[in-house]
This record gives structure tokens, sequence and C-alpha cells, in this order.
């Protein structure tokens, strides 16, 4: 396939994501299930990582999303729901949501946690349409060993986040767009 036609491919299906409503209901959780995933989520990330408590004392919201699947051969996708916490009670939920293209192959299942340190990363999130990943405020990615090193003083970046739960097995090499955005899951 010519450059040209990947390029086509990515653009629709980048544009097929970000065009998802963000108030259509979901359907796969209630709010009550999303809320205790992510609960439980944010128990086992403090506890083999912590890092992330230290980080929960300062930051101004937490958005976790407990169970993301991702799937894919040339083209993949990725979905999850999730909730905002703030003050330990969830104030929002949000879905997650991105595709790929490229050399890849496999399916995998992760959950993770965004740190919002600042009021205004915070109020990008709440008052964007529909976060774009690379589009927002500066985000910091951990991984067990770099969290390691994370103290309260030397936090500088707008949004952390740190991946947990990771099973099953996905390879590749490719661009991906990710959305995230506001939803109404049902009760």
């Amino acid at each position: 396939m010519s450059w040209k036609n990947q390029a086509l491919v990515l653009c629709a299906a980048i544009m097929l994501v970000t065009s998802v409503p963000a108030t259509m209901p979901a359907s796969a959780a209630s709010a009550r299930k999303i809320d205790s995933d992510a609960t439980v989520a944010l128990r086992q990330l403090y506890a083999t990582m912590p890092a992330a408590r230290k980080l929960a004392r300062r930051a101004k919201g937490i958005l976790v999303f407990p169970r993301v699947v991702k799937a894919g051969f040339f083209l993949g996708a990725q979905y999850g729901n999730g909730a905002l916490r703030r003050g330990g009670r969830t104030v929002g939920y949000y879905r997650t949501t991105a595709v790929s293209y490229g050399l890849q192959a496999g399916a995998q299942r992760f959950g993770y946690a965004m740190f919002f340190m600042t009021n205004n990363s915070l109020g990008y999130l709440r008052r964007s349409g529909g976060w774009e990943a690379g589009s927002a405020p500066s985000v910091v990615v951990f991984d067990k060993g770099a969290a390691g090193g994370v103290s309260t003083t030397s936090i500088r970046k707008n949004i952390y986040v740190f991946f947990f739960n990771q099973r099953g097995l996905m390879a590749g090499l490719g661009l991906q767009g990710t959305k995230i955005t506001r939803i109404t899951p049902g009760r």
C-alpha cells in the first residue's frame, strides 16, 4: 500500500474515533460498575507503585480507566470506560478510544490512571469536548522503573500517567490517535 493510501486509512480511522458522540450512553458498563472497578484499580496501583500514591495526595484530579481492551492486526483499536475522581469522589465519567495503524498484531488488556497535577490541566479535560492525547497539556508516562524516582519535589509536569494490570501481548510499530470524551453511563 502506498504511503498516500496509508495516510488516508489512518486519517479515516482517526476521524471515525473522534466523531463518536461524547454524550452516547456507556452501554457496556453502569456508573456503579465503573466506580467499583476504578476503586479496585487504584488500590492495586497504589499497592504496586508507591509513587502513584504520592502523586495522588497532590493531584487535583485522577482519571482512572480500570480496563482498556486493545486489539489489532495492521489496523487496531482500543476502548475503555473510566471515572474522574476529585477528593476520592467520582465527579464524571469518561471513555477512552483509540485507533492505530501500522505493523502490529495481538490483543491486550490494561488499565491506566492520569494524575492531573494542576487546576489548568484538569480544567482542560473538563472544558474540552474531547481531549486528544498529544494536543493537551504536557504528559509524563511512568513505568515501574521510572516511577521509583518520583518524589513530591520532583513533580514538574501537568499530567502523570501510570499503566497497570497489563495482560496479553500486543506488538508493533505504528501511529495511534487517542481520544478521551465525557460520557453519561446508565445507573
